[in-house]
């Protein structure tokens, strides 16, 4: 066999061996689509069509049928809303000075460290810190502003890597032609690189918030499983149970005879409501992406 004969026969079969892995990527990526779409139709099926506005602001009843989730949405929005209005700031105002400002040493890199760090350490371990702090030394008992504090301590390093590594994505020559026009550091991150690192600093903020609204653990830690028993109170003292909580007391160790009933349903609300949040966070971007793409066209 001839050194070309041997030349094509490897060519051919590199080539058969790519098709090979990218049919056999398409096709798990495929499959686990379906089953991601396939549990999200079930569970929904299961729980949407018998939720009412009754359900959705109605107060949970401990012995009688037909109570609804009302505080415990509440509780759920409420304490979301503290935890990123603490951890958006703070997280992408850290992943910008690690990004355009922190010196390259030692000491960086020992901080990014730290912050990948936090970043896996399980939920139940922030609420750990976060019962010790709120119940065992200010001794405020379990709140929904623990609960929104030490939530937002979970957000923190999500937000603070992906910010840095949105930005880092930036090519300097966008830098580079902003300081050339006479724009500070300062102007230049806030009007060139933020912008252009936007999609991904709202990836981040969308995955943290969805985790956010989702956890459990740590909210059964600090905020505890029960709230006020009112609709419609804000007072951040008052007990911090979610809907995550109250699922998982439903199913454990709730005496109400519909207990499956109200466990599909908040099951289905949980995940319409991640969706939607999802979707209501990125639309913006899309929206912009959109009007951007458009314009190219025109010109």
């Amino acid at each position: 066999m001839t050194e070309n004969s041997s030349n094509k026969l490897y060519k051919q079969m590199k080539k058969t061996t790519n098709k090979m892995f990218t049919i056999g990527l398409w096709i798990i990526t495929t499959l686990i689509l379906v089953l991601i779409f396939g549990l999200l139709i079930y569970i929904l099926s299961k729980g949407l069509p018998k939720i009412s506005f009754d359900f959705l602001v109605g107060l949970p009843s401990e012995i009688d049928a037909g109570g609804g989730i009302g505080p415990f949405l509440l509780n759920s929005i409420y304490v979301l809303i503290i935890s990123l209005l603490i951890s958006i700031p703070i997280g992408i105002g850290s992943g910008v000075y690690l990004s355009e400002y922190a010196p390259n040493n030692r000491f960086t890199e020992f901080i990014r460290t730290c912050v990948e760090s936090l970043a896996s350490v399980p939920s139940i371990v922030i609420g750990l810190f976060g019962y010790v702090l709120f119940v065992d030394i200010f001794n405020i008992g379990l709140t929904i502003i623990g609960a929104g504090i030490t939530l937002s301590l979970l957000n923190l390093p999500v937000i603070t890597r992906v910010t840095e590594e949105a930005i880092q994505t930036v090519h300097n020559d966008l830098r580079e032609a902003s300081y050339a026009v006479g724009a500070t550091k300062a102007q230049t991150i806030v009007k060139i690189v933020i912008p252009a690192a936007l999609n991904g600093i709202i990836s981040g903020v969308s995955l943290a918030a969805c985790r956010a609204f989702g956890e459990s653990a740590l909210i059964l830690l600090v905020g505890g499983t029960g709230t006020s028993g009112e609709m419609w109170d804000w007072n951040f003292m008052s007990q911090g149970g979610t809907l995550p909580v109250h699922l998982w007391y439903v199913q454990s160790e709730a005496l109400v005879e519909d207990a499956s009933d109200i466990a599909q349903k908040t099951s289905a609300l949980l995940v319409l409501i991640t969706l939607i949040l999802s979707l209501s966070i990125r639309l913006p971007l899309w929206v912009r992406d959109f009007r951007f793409h458009s314009r190219s066209k025109r010109n």
